[in-house]
Formats: structure tokens, C-alpha cells, sequence
């Protein structure tokens, strides 16, 4: 199973409260801020519903 790092690139402001769970619910808070996960089939799927507002690159 691989990792993946997430950065948070834009606001959340004006976004919807759904959309603003999942960012809280990945750890991400600040702009800028990095969180490392397992590529599971859950985090993808948060990864996705938030994939305007995110990066995502691979790590080993």
C-alpha cells in the first residue's frame, strides 16, 4: 500500500459545508498545509471530492 501526500492549495470559503468536512475530516487546516495518508480506498474518494482545492503526489 502507497502513500500519498495531500497539500490544502486553496480556501474553503465559500465552498459547501460538506466539502468543508472532508478537508477538516483529511487534517487539513491552513493553506500550504501537507498531511501524509495511506492511498486507501476512503481517502481517495475524500481526495476526489475535494480535488479542486488539493494536491496530491505520490510518496514510498
Amino acid at each position: 500500500m502507497g502513500k500519498i501526500k495531500v497539500t490544502k492549495v486553496k480556501s474553503a470559503i465559500n465552498r459547501s459545508k460538506n466539502q468543508k468536512l472532508v478537508l477538516e475530516s483529511l487534517g487539513l487546516k491552513k493553506i500550504g498545509q501537507t498531511v501524509e495518508h495511506n492511498d486507501t480506498p476512503n481517502i481517495l474518494g475524500m481526495v476526489n471530492k475535494v480535488k479542486h482545492l488539493v494536491s496530491v503526489e505520490e510518496t514510498k
